[in-house]
């Protein structure tokens, strides 16, 4: 099989950025993404070049960190689905794909397809946690839930933050991503002592960074790779709203 990369190289956050033109073959169709980007570092290395920049960790579709936009879509042309999931059975011999990082003013780049997301860890620091002590664990029914409510709860945390909701956001909002890791927790009886504080801190957290305002096209719930639903924004404008209304 072969493809032809188009990919953004950057060398740094100041440097003049643009599209190079790689073509690559010997690769096969139950190649990861990945697997062929590597191949065409392998190739880059040979040649005595510079090799491509990019992000990944598990490669199992869990820590988040190898999101790119690939042919204009995040993470690929596949629903539900993160960058290292794709194989290149997903496209056309001798077709050329369109590689670039994340594009957010909250986002800069550090280097080709890599970006700086550490606005999200600020967030997350702001309020997604539960500081109150609980000594040891308690005994599993001690605290009874409803289904629906953990359910709630486990759809909320299936947020990988990757930051495909702010990429593909015409605003570069991170209402998704902040309003999942809100009602992660708020959800929950062990959050709701500190619900207030947390809705508090990480929305005003959001806005220091720098990131737009959501204008709701649900762009976002599209791209994400995990299908959270833009209901969780919902929940935090509402909570919000009656946060303002009663003081």
């Amino acid at each position: 099989m072969r493809v032809k990369f188009k990919i953004w190289r950057q060398d740094n956050p100041n440097a003049k950025g643009e599209f190079k033109l790689y073509e690559v073959d010997d690769l096969t169709e139950d190649m990861s993404f990945l697997e062929a980007l590597d191949h065409l570092n392998e190739r880059l290395v040979l040649k005595d070049e510079k090799v491509i920049a990019y992000e990944y960790d598990c490669r199992e579709g869990i820590c988040g960190q190898c999101g790119v936009f690939i042919n204009g879509r995040a993470h690929g042309p596949h629903p539900n689905m993160t960058t290292c999931q794709l194989h290149m059975r997903s496209f056309e011999d001798d077709e050329t794909i369109t590689v670039e990082p994340w594009r957010a003013t909250a986002f800069p780049i550090i280097k080709d397809l890599v970006v700086d997301r550490s606005a999200f860890d600020r967030i997350i620091q702001a309020g997604a946690f539960i500081s109150s002590k609980t000594g040891t664990a308690p005994e599993g029914n001690s605290i009874l839930i409803p289904k629906e409510t953990a359910d709630k709860a486990m759809d909320a945390a299936a947020c990988i933050g990757c930051g495909a909701c702010v990429a593909t956001c015409k605003n570069s909002s991170a209402a998704l991503f902040t309003s999942a890791k809100i009602n992660h927790l708020n959800s929950l009886p062990q959050g709701e002592a500190e619900a207030e504080k947390r809705l508090k801190n990480m929305t005003y957290q959001m806005d220091i960074e720098g990131f737009g305002n959501c204008s709701s096209t649900a762009a976002c719930e599209v791209e994400c790779p995990e299908g959270i639903s833009i209901k969780n924004i919902a929940e935090m404008n509402s909570r919000w709203f009656w946060r303002k209304l009663l003081g």
